[in-house]
């Protein structure tokens, strides 16, 4: 028993997997965060070329 104890104690594959799978979620975030934005300000700028070419041709 004390040599299966002492094994769990000093295995560190399992919080390496832990870490790697929250940094892992943390870019995620960040990644659907910033395409978020990205979209809404794509959307923006099509809003605004559709606004000023419908008050140069007309609707």
């Amino acid at each position: 028993m004390p040599t299966f104890i002492r094994r769990l104690l000093l295995d560190e594959d399992g919080p390496t997997a832990v870490e790697y799978a929250v940094l892992l979620a943390l870019i995620v975030i960040a990644c659907i965060g910033a395409v978020k934005t990205l979209a809404q300000s794509t959307a923006d700028s099509y809003d605004e070329s559709a606004a000023q070419l419908t008050g140069v041709f007309g609707s």
